[in-house]
């Protein structure tokens, strides 16, 4: 969420920021803005709306420092006034940041006790304040007493008007990335604004403040000790962003999917089809003395873990279940060394779920984390760690990372069930057998997209959608409920199938639509039966099965059915939002990371 660009170099900067927040905007935004300083005085510009809007308000504006900011609204509107970059009260510091300073209220009030006065109603001008009130003429050594006093998250870029030729940048559990090439220094929330520019790219960890000078970067920690840092590497997909001649980024990584499941499989499928988990180290005997596995995630990535849920009960026969991550710590989780936790998340930065892990670590449960990114937060701190290889997604709204994450997740279940012998070698190498022919079988229904337009029309014509299903049927019918509103915009809900006729049925009507995904065989009459309970109510209905329904995808086993019947479903959503004239890659109020609690 919110997006952090700086430049410093010989380049005009105000060009280099807005390209660098136009390569952002996919974390999500309500506004943004720079501040560039010329050599004597810092100037700010802001718009409500996309960056792009800068290149007509900032024209004009020139210098060779400066910073900017994509907003996600957390404390006030999205107003020009709470839109970042904020100063202080005689515009000695100008800040940016990603993250959520949780005691701002109090440390406001003791800033206008002072004789200060806001603006705005964000929690970050209270860092430019501070920074103005603490300011000793030391601005390494005043950055380091303000974040002293903050409580939260914070992700910073910071000028200074006595210093026009540095930027002072610091972190806590929000992401920051510098970047160094000839003559010039970058700074960066998410490490593909500079990839492409930088020779060299260095992540800023928590409790370390960072100077950058067009000579390049120096960081010390809280105490002032100079800190040597260590240069991350990047594969060629992180640095790629482009849309290969398709018209929307979502419609490419959906086309993308088969590929991404066949390298995330062959980093884990040996090649005598084994399992081998190069990140996972737990002994055979670790496994045997788990009990309990428990899912953390949000969002879609929940939906993953509700499916790896079902396939570890089944598969590794222990009591197994999925938790939102944003719910996790208020359960007050009993846990111990024979808990498994798995985290689950696409960009690895997930505020909710990087606090969940570490209250498992901290409770002495076994913790493995899927990401998508290596050189995230989760991916530095968790001990088990399993990459999927998804590849860059741009598009708000997941799709090839979900699916990747689901391979990941089966594999997982078939190999802790057969460490632990719940299943035989042959079962496992069959299940195996039966993973690696997803892709083939997901090319196959990407080859006949079209047939899912007309579906679109039916979607676009409805007031309200219900997704259902029973058992894994259910998990994927919420991740296309979710897929549906988040870019649709249309007002839509999942349910397990035997719970419709609890309220839910309420709502049904000629202008409401049910969809039902009803591809686990043995429960398959059940869900028919509450098509009828529809259907006799005058609510429109549609059927995705392997047979005989109004969408049909290949058969497979049972267990690994919504890595089938999702992908319809996000071509459904798709179509249905290219109809209403949504913007498909950025949808409204989204984020596509989201990086506060």
């Amino acid at each position: 969420m919110c997006g952090i660009m700086g430049y410093i170099g010989d380049e005009n900067a105000t060009d280099i920021i807005i390209s660098g927040l136009e390569e952002l905007e996919y974390r999500g935004y309500d506004s943004a803005g720079l501040a560039v300083c010329d050599g004597k005085e810092i100037k700010t510009v802001k718009v409500v709306g996309s960056p792009s809007g800068l290149r007509e308000e900032a024209d004009g504006i020139k210098g060779k420092i400066g910073i900017g900011h994509t907003r996600w609204a957390t404390h006030g509107a999205p107003t020009v006034v709470n839109a970042h970059p904020h100063t202080s009260q005689s515009g000695l510091f100008t800040v940016v940041h990603n993250g959520i300073i949780e005691n701002y209220a109090a440390l406001k009030n003791e800033l206008i006790e002072k004789g200060f006065r806001f603006k705005s109603d964000t929690d970050t001008e209270v860092i430019a304040q501070m920074l103005e009130y603490l300011y000793n003429g030391d601005l390494k050594g005043t950055v380091g007493a303000a974040l002293s006093r903050f409580k939260g998250s914070y992700a910073l870029a910071i000028m200074c008007r006595d210093y026009p030729d540095c930027i002072v940048c610091a972190k806590l559990s929000s992401p920051l990335f510098a970047g160094i090439s000839s003559g010039c220094v970058y700074l960066a929330s998410d490490v593909s604004a500079i990839a492409t520019k930088s020779d060299r790219i260095f992540r800023v960890n928590d409790g370390e403040i960072g100077l950058l000078k067009k000579e390049g970067l120096k960081v010390f920690d809280l105490d002032g000790c100079r800190i040597r840092k260590s240069e991350i590497k990047l594969k060629s997909a992180e640095r790629s962003s482009d849309k290969l001649g398709y018209k929307h980024y979502m419609l490419k990584e959906i086309m993308e999917q088969p590929a991404a499941i066949r390298r995330t499989l062959s980093e884990i499928i040996g090649e005598t089809g084994r399992l081998k988990f190069k990140g996972l180290r737990m002994t055979r005997a670790e496994i045997n003395a788990l009990d309990h596995v428990v899912f953390v995630a949000c969002g879609s990535a929940y939906h993953v873990g509700a499916v790896g849920a079902y396939a570890c009960e089944r598969l590794f026969k222990r009591h197994s279940q999925a938790v939102i991550a944003s719910e996790f710590r208020y359960m007050h989780p009993h846990l111990n060394e024979k808990t498994l936790v798995i985290i689950i998340s696409q960009s690895g930065e997930t505020a909710d779920t990087l606090a969940a892990m570490r209250i498992a670590q901290e409770k002495g449960a076994k913790v493995i984390g899927i990401v998508n990114v290596e050189n995230s937060t989760i991916a530095q701190e968790c001990k088990n760690v399993v990459l999927t290889k998804a590849g860059r997604e741009i598009a708000v709204a997941t799709t090839k990372a979900y699916s990747a994450q689901l391979a990941v997740v089966y594999a997982l279940a078939i190999r802790l069930a057969e460490a632990d012998g719940a299943i035989s070698r042959r079962e496992a190498a069959e299940l195996v057998e039966e993973l690696k022919a997803i892709p083939d079988k997901i090319e196959a229904i990407l080859s006949d997209a079209e047939k899912i337009k007309p579906f679109a029309d039916i979607a676009d014509q409805s007031d309200y959608i219900c997704f259902i299903g029973r058992g894994v049927d259910y998990c994927a019918a919420m991740e296309a409920s979710l897929k549906l509103k988040e870019i649709s915009y249309i007002p839509c809900e999942a349910y397990a199938a035997g719970e419709l006729k609890h309220g839910t049925i309420s709502l049904i009507d000629r202008n409401s639509l049910t969809v039902a995904l009803c591809c686990v065989d043995e429960l398959k009459s059940k869900t028919i039966s509450n098509i009828n309970e529809v259907k006799a109510r005058n609510g429109r209905t549609v059927t995705v099965s392997t047979e005989g329904g109004d969408i049909t995808v290949p058969d497979a086993p049972d267990l690994f059915m919504p890595m089938l019947e999702v992908i319809p479903m996000q071509l459904l959503a798709y179509h249905t939002a290219l109809k209403r004239g949504c913007p498909i890659d950025k949808p409204r109020n989204l984020a596509k990371s989201v990086t506060v609690e």
